[in-house]
């Protein structure tokens, strides 16, 4: 799934479990993300955010899901639907259970 270079008509979304987290996060992980997602909103499958699939997530779900790497074990889960992108979860691997 990557997209038109140049375009972005996607709608960012963030659960209430993805805020939570999120602001559990040090102050520094939280610049990171912010950094990071500067990017994503440009193109959510931009090599340098190693954006893939989990595969066990995805079944669980029934629908792709997604993950992006925002610094060592620090990862943002996300699903598309359409021209939505909403971000799920914000975490080290423990997020992929």
């Amino acid at each position: 799934m990557s997209q038109e270079p140049g375009r972005n008509d996607f709608v960012f979304r963030r659960t209430a479990r993805f805020r939570k987290s999120f602001l559990k996060l040090p102050r520094k992980q939280r610049e990171s993300c912010f950094e990071k997602f500067r990017t994503f909103k440009s193109n959510p499958w931009h090599p340098s955010l190693g954006t893939h699939p989990i595969r066990v997530l995805s079944e669980k779900a029934g629908e792709p899901v997604y993950s992006v790497v925002i610094e060592n074990d620090l990862r943002v889960l996300f699903v598309r639907r359409g021209n939505v992108i909403t971000s799920l979860d914000v975490g080290n691997h423990s997020v992929y259970r």
